[in-house]
């Protein structure tokens, strides 16, 4: 059994469960396409099944991701990705995955490891800031590990290398 998403005017709008068979013998009233797609396969990887876990052999990732209700499929790049998620981002046709122009930060948390952290950022991308400054755009606010406010409550801008108050 394998997944086949029904692609419309470049918009998958169902995606089911069957065999080859059956998609080359449905009698489909509705328009469109039906073309493969792989519930293991995100950013052009493959993954062994409800994990995350890359599976030993990539020749299964199929078409860049999963093609879910909503996603784009483009025929010439014959790769399902998102809805573009700001303006200023751009996709990796290598990935199927949409890149912000600024890499993410480095710095996501206190530094204190894993099991001694105690707070983290969370961190999103400011669209409005991108467009004002072009050196800037991912902002942040810390959070406690368990999930509780923390006492500093500013907002943070990432210059790249570090975090500044705003």
């Amino acid at each position: 059994m394998a997944h086949f998403a029904k692609v419309n005017n470049g918009i998958v709008t169902k995606v089911i469960v069957a065999e080859q068979s059956f998609i080359d013998n449905y009698i489909d009233n509705e328009p469109g396409i039906w073309v493969q797609t792989s519930y293991n396969t995100r950013g052009g990887v493959h993954y062994e099944p409800n994990s995350d876990t890359q599976s030993d052999d990539q020749s299964k990732a199929l078409r860049g991701n999963y093609g879910g209700p909503g996603y784009i499929y483009d025929e010439e790049l014959d790769i399902f990705y998102t809805q573009k998620p700001f303006a200023s981002w751009n996709l990796n046709t290598s990935t199927a995955l949409w890149e912000a122009p600024i890499t993410y930060p480095s710095v996501v948390d206190d530094g204190l490891g894993l099991a001694n952290r105690v707070w983290f950022y969370i961190i999103q991308w400011d669209e409005i800031a991108y467009r004002i400054d072009n050196t800037k755009g991912w902002i942040a606010t810390k959070k406690n590990v368990d999930r509780t406010a923390h006492s500093d409550t500013n907002t943070y801008s990432w210059n790249g290398s570090s975090w500044e108050s705003l």
